[in-house]
């Protein structure tokens, strides 16, 4: 069981690294690595490739290709981050308007905790493990989510 997750460039680590830290405090192994698209079609083949991987998260900015890339060499779940490199629409529609055929699951701009949560939730489908693990976490975000606002008088 191990989620890989690959970002167009060195700029987007930041935002991989909340992923991998998310997947790490459920216990989900996690990779990270740097794979363009356009840059290194053939790292990005060599890492669909890993037969250990069982979901992807790919996040780019611009065209954010890399997703689309992912699902085109893979029959494994990819799920996509757009994420806001200038206007944010551009890479958010590359993302969400895959052709028939070639899904990406798509969470919202810059938003690479639901990504990792999305991926824990996709493997926790065979592995008991990693649903009790996210049941902990909602449990743990419900009590830390603030007290509603009383009403106006």
């Amino acid at each position: 069981m191990k989620v890989v997750v690959l970002v167009g460039s060195r700029s987007d680590l930041e935002a991989a690294e909340k992923v991998k830290q998310r997947l790490e405090s459920l216990k989900v192994p996690c990779d990270v690595h740097v794979a363009s698209a356009h840059r290194t079609p053939e790292k990005v083949d060599r890492l669909v490739a890993d037969p250990e991987a069982d979901v992807f998260v790919a996040m780019a900015g611009l065209s954010a290709a890399l997703p689309g890339a992912v699902a085109a060499r893979t029959l494994k779940p990819v799920v996509g981050v757009p994420l806001n490199r200038g206007l944010g629409l551009d890479s958010l529609l590359s993302v969400v308007q895959m052709p028939p055929g070639v899904p990406v699951a798509s969470v919202g701009l810059d938003a690479s905790e639901n990504a990792a949560l999305l991926a824990a939730e996709i493997l926790a489908l065979k592995h008991p493990e990693v649903l009790a693990a996210l049941r902990a976490y909602r449990a743990k975000w419900k009590e830390e989510a603030p007290a509603p606002a009383p009403p106006a008088a």
